[in-house]
């Protein structure tokens, strides 16, 4: 669907639903105690109102974040991994890797063919050109043969 298209189904569903939540939000907000939990809600609400709504007024802009949470997922995941890498020396190295796993699959490659390219050509690389040869965008064409 085009994104003058989902604006426009936008605006007519769900324009009027948010009317009302927001009619909602701002009568309960005066008489709720702002330290209770549906006091914080509703105040975390009013206060982000306009990033709330923005998918309203662009339909370009996507409804959820399903998106953007399911790519940071495995870093929030590697978190948890890193604390248990004995010192940081390990922590970063972890990191690391794993920063070149991300970046080769955010660059359209198979992440293990990448490492493996990668890992064969590195004692050869001796310059920074050659180094940025081997950059995943840089390999794409040896990686994926048309």
């Amino acid at each position: 669907m085009s994104a003058d298209e989902a604006l426009k189904r936008r605006q007519e569903k769900s324009t009027p639903i948010f009317a009302a939540f927001h009619k909602w939000v701002e009568d309960l907000l005066p008489a709720t105690p702002p330290q209770s939990a549906l006091g914080k809600a509703l105040s975390y609400t009013h206060n982000q109102w306009k990033k709330l709504v923005l998918h309203l007024e662009h339909g370009d802009v996507p409804i959820h974040n399903n998106y953007v949470e399911n790519i940071i997922r495995p870093f929030a995941q590697g978190r948890r991994v890193w604390l248990f890498a004995n010192n940081p020396y390990g922590a970063r190295a972890s990191a690391n890797l794993f920063s070149l796993v991300s970046t080769a699959r955010a660059n359209g490659l198979d992440p293990s063919a990448y490492l493996t390219h990668l890992f064969e050509q590195l004692p050869a690389a001796d310059t920074v050109e050659a180094l940025e040869a081997l950059l995943p965008w840089n390999v794409r064409d040896v990686l994926r043969p048309a």
